[in-house]
């Protein structure tokens, strides 16, 4: 499946949840109605009474019993949405709340660099932003997580056992893992999963603190001490029951998403022996991806179990997973596994770090043909070739541009060095903005990274934007008003808005906006071409018109794309009067598009901008920071590959 059909299924995934989940819920208020119903019966036949047939008793209390569902729905309802609530604040919030400490962009410590340097790889190869990057210092085990509602608020998560028992390649399969859970959607399901799941176990810890407190009822001879505990008894059973069809809906999502995210690290990383070696030495060590935190909440989300559970595991087993991406292994590979690992490490750190210098020599090039299928595969799975033209892209940066992009105070100044105009007049006026809006020592800043690293290329500003926005992202909601106004001020220098520009700046605005303000994105609808129609036309006129200087060759490239759209009543290219009003209009309209329409917009685009059969630089970036703003995510690209005009 491409990154489209994972997206659709990833929908369905969640609307079968909801079912599951309004399930389990009756099944909750049908037992805890039963446990009432019960109390009922023993209060009545303790007083003495008549014995009241169970059918008289629901008929006479029904509206007691009403009541108790409707609390009970709402109870679980409010828990839930209350803990939704608490993890708005993006994947982060779930890494710290297991003990994770944020690594710093900047930091100098070597394995927590090689753990950043491999999160920024696979960001750039793949398209989306840099998340936050966390480590659980605590935790001897191997395992990993990737939380969020969107790429924009996500975070990803190792803990210390990875980080120190990992060579590089396994640690690039484990997080190459981890990115596919990102880009397939899976990571929306796992943290929709925690708060639904909430307001079940809830009602299991409930009982149990009622039954522990019970003791003090118990001891009189009131019959009323014994319904008590019985109330409790009832409740926390109602509890574990409905634990029991959480779990069993985690396991049910989980194990063939995990399968998937498998397969998509070997076609990431095309190195089977990364991930097969992660999830060997996880055996290896014991089933060393336990946890000491408590994970009830978080199972479905890590890279391996990290509970001691068969039957409700969220994983498939562990050989079963080594077996799927290698397979001549055998279990008793293992044992022998286990006697030269310690050998072996050294020797496979070495190797590994020759053969990356050696592929960041080959400068990204991998002689193939850009064609719009070539292009629309790479989405949520980029290739190996995109891991190399990443790798190379971050070593080719200068040293005083690598640092000022993870700098908490050089960040806001590496943006601006990428606005920066040729035009010498144009740059002065644009220093006497960053001076007026963010001081003279910020435009001192920005001198001397354009003195250090020259004017940045139209290759560079994309990425370099990307790596920065981690950094970004931390400082308070204030001062990124105050950068982006800046922007804003940088780009209408000149007296004119270029395309590239303007969606530049919509793409940082709209991901800053989603990392502060997470869960309240919707990154797919149920829109259509067929009722987007004018929108997808503007689009492709104003990519058409922006990457052709005649009007002749602008109008072919359009009708490219609108025979891709098959699209017979916007045939003529429309005329923009006010393009930056229009684009406003349509990126809203054509982001709400379902992942299989949006597939077949990007084919649209991609004819437009190949259709000469060169696509410069400034047109891989431009298609890139499109697909960006309708949540497609177009992995980092290299214009060394020849274009075949048609696919």
């Amino acid at each position: 499946m491409n990154f489209f059909e994972q997206q659709a299924v990833a929908r369905r995934q969640s609307r079968w949840l909801l079912l599951l989940f309004t399930l389990a819920v009756a099944a909750i208020v049908v037992a805890v109605n039963g446990v009432v119903l019960l109390a009922l019966g023993f209060l009545s036949f303790d007083a003495g009474t008549a014995s009241v047939p169970f059918a008289e008793l629901v008929r006479q209390k029904w509206p007691t019993f009403l009541t108790i569902a409707v609390i009970s729905v709402l109870f679980i309802l409010l828990a839930s949405l209350f803990k939704m609530a608490s993890l708005r604040a993006g994947g982060g919030q779930v890494a710290r709340q297991l003990g994770g400490t944020m690594v710093d962009s900047s930091t100098q410590d070597r394995l927590k660099r090689r753990l950043y340097n491999v999160v920024e790889e696979i960001s750039l190869a793949s398209g989306v932003p840099v998340p936050e990057v966390y480590v659980l210092d605590q935790e001897s085990g191997i395992n990993a997580f990737a939380a969020g509602f969107t790429p924009s608020d996500a975070a990803v998560a190792v803990t210390r056992g990875a980080l120190e028992k990992l060579d590089r390649n396994e640690l690039q399969g484990v997080i190459a893992h981890e990115f596919s859970h990102i880009l397939n959607g899976d990571m929306r399901i796992n943290i929709r999963l925690m708060g639904t799941l909430f307001g079940i176990l809830l009602l299991a810890l409930i009982g149990r603190r009622i039954l522990m407190h019970s003791h003090f009822v118990g001891r009189s001879r009131d019959k009323g001490g014994a319904v008590v505990i019985l109330l409790a008894v009832g409740i926390m059973l109602v509890g574990y029951i409905g634990l029991f069809f959480g779990r069993w809906i985690k396991a049910a999502v989980s194990r063939q998403r995990e399968y998937l995210a498998d397969a998509a690290s070997v076609q990431f990383t095309r190195d089977p022996d990364g991930i097969s070696g992660a999830l060997k030495k996880i055996a290896v060590y014991g089933n060393s991806s336990y946890l000491d935190a408590d994970t009830e909440e978080v199972s479905h989300m890590l890279f391996g179990d990290g509970r001691r559970m068969r039957f409700f595991s969220t994983h498939p087993p562990l050989e079963q997973r080594i077996s799927r991406v290698d397979p001549g292994f055998r279990p008793e590979d293992l044992t022998r596994l286990a006697v030269e690992l310690n050998r072996e490490r050294e020797r496979a750190e070495k190797r590994a770090e020759k053969r990356r210098r050696a592929t960041e020599k080959q400068d990204g090039a991998d002689g193939g043909m850009f064609t719009a299928e070539s292009i629309l595969e790479d989405i949520g799975s980029p290739t190996w070739e995109r891991m190399i033209t990443a790798a190379a892209f971050a070593a080719a940066i200068p040293e005083v541009m690598a640092r000022a992009v993870r700098s908490n105070e050089w960040a806001p100044e590496a943006l601006f060095y990428t606005l920066l105009d040729s035009d010498e007049t144009v740059r002065q006026r644009q220093m006497m903005i960053i001076a007026e809006g963010m001081g003279a020592e910020s435009e001192g800043r920005v001198r001397k990274l354009l003195d250090s690293a020259g004017p940045a290329t139209a290759e560079q500003r994309l990425p370099l934007v990307e790596l920065a926005f981690p950094t970004l992202k931390q400082r308070p909601p204030e001062f990124i008003r105050k950068v982006l106004e800046t922007v804003d001020q940088l780009i209408e220098a000149d007296g004119r808005t270029e395309v590239f520009e303007y969606l530049l700046a919509r793409s940082l605005t709209t991901h800053l906006w989603s990392s502060q303000n997470p869960g309240r994105v919707r990154i797919a609808g149920n829109a259509t071409l067929e009722s987007s129609a004018s929108e997808a036309a503007t689009l492709l006129a104003i990519l058409a018109q922006h990457g052709n200087q005649d009007d002749a060759t602008a109008h072919a490239a359009y009708a490219a794309g609108a025979d891709v759209l098959e699209s017979s009543g916007q045939a003529e290219m429309p005329r923009r009067s006010d393009w930056v009003s229009e684009l406003d209009r349509a990126l809203p309209v054509l982001d709400a598009l379902k992942p299989s329409e949006k597939e077949r917009l990007v084919r649209a685009m991609a004819a437009v901008v190949m259709h000469d059969g060169n696509m410069a630089p400034a047109e891989l970036e431009l298609l890139r920071v499109v697909c960006d703003l309708i949540h497609v995510p177009l992995p980092l690209l290299t214009e060394s590959r020849r274009i075949s005009p048609r696919s």
